[in-house]
């Protein structure tokens, strides 16, 4: 007869916890982070910098973490298996009254706990003890490199969402658009989850959904209050110097300069391919930046007569 072998939803748990992890942490993470540099008035630009910054670092900080941690618990169980490994070898009598004894508390009788752990240690002892005493399985066996691998391709994945939202959407639209489709992302992703591990839909859906709402909302809150501060600088006057935006709609540089006796307000990039001859300052009385007034004539007096102009 043709053995039969079911697949059971614990066969998943490996990759499935980092791989939920990590896309979970990747849109919540980056769509946070998105919303709440937009919040603070950034420009286009430097919110998707910041938010493929994010992205990057995420998904490395998310493989080190699952690797070092996976790897953790995997010298820990080697080491229980080569302690038990030992323990067989030193005291094998000792550990067949272990083994019999947990299928006693089991429900077995004593004689056939006795005779099932005989028959169990001559067939394969250390898997034996590693099964029933230390709850070791293949199914829960500790894979850093998987877990690293899963927790990284999920976040990048899950990052790419809002990030990619972002660069689509662009003034008042972008919060809202971000926000609006990282929540359905997150909703869906529950959903999965929950699907893949045998749970309830709508209990994943929601419960991953909330946190979601609460880590937008916090840096959305602390964004808006440095663009109160921002903005209030630039009325105070405290923004010269910074990027400005020109009236066709780009960001740059402006500066002062004197061309042809006028004062201008220019942008520095390549202004003296269309001011030839332009000095940076405001012009001066004369139409020259810094130059000091012309001599005056003196004026002489003579004893013998009226004032006398000279040179």
């Amino acid at each position: 007869m043709d053995a039969h072998r079911e697949r059971h939803y614990a066969e998943r748990i490996g990759w499935l916890r980092a791989a939920v992890l990590g896309a979970n942490d990747g849109i919540v993470s980056t769509a946070s982070l998105v919303v709440g540099v937009a919040a603070a008035s950034a420009g286009h630009r430097e919110v998707l910098v910041a938010g493929l910054a994010g992205l990057v670092a995420g998904a490395m900080s998310m493989a080190a973490g699952e690797y070092v941690s996976v790897s953790s618990q995997s010298d820990t169980e080697k080491a229980d298996l080569a302690r038990e490994r030992l323990e067989l070898e030193t005291d094998p009598e000792f550990e067949l009254k272990e083994l019999a004894a947990i299928y006693e508390e089991r429900g077995l009788t004593p004689e056939l706990s006795r005779e099932v752990a005989e028959q169990l240690t001559r067939h394969d002892a250390l898997g034996a003890h590693a099964r029933d005493e230390l709850g070791l399985t293949e199914v829960h066996s500790a894979r850093p490199l998987q877990a690293a691998l899963a927790s990284a391709a999920t976040f990048a994945v899950g990052a790419a969402l809002p990030l990619a939202i972002a660069g689509f959407a662009t003034g008042r639209a972008l919060i809202p658009s971000v926000a609006a489709a990282s929540l359905l992302s997150l909703a869906l992703l529950g959903g999965m989850a929950a699907r893949a591990g045998g749970a309830g839909v709508a209990k994943g859906s929601l419960r991953v959904t909330l946190w979601g709402s609460l880590a937008m909302a916090a840096t959305a809150a602390l964004g808006t209050a440095f663009s109160g501060d921002e903005s209030q600088a630039r009325r105070q006057g405290h923004g010269k110097g910074r990027a400005q935006v020109g009236s066709d709609g780009r960001r740059g540089k402006k500066i002062t300069i004197c061309y042809q006796g006028q004062t201008r307000t220019v942008k520095k990039k390549g202004y003296l391919n269309k001011y030839p001859g332009a000095t940076k300052g405001a012009c001066s009385p004369t139409g020259n930046p810094g130059a000091t007034p012309p001599p005056q004539p003196c004026t002489t007096f003579i004893l013998s007569g009226g004032p006398n102009q000279n040179d």
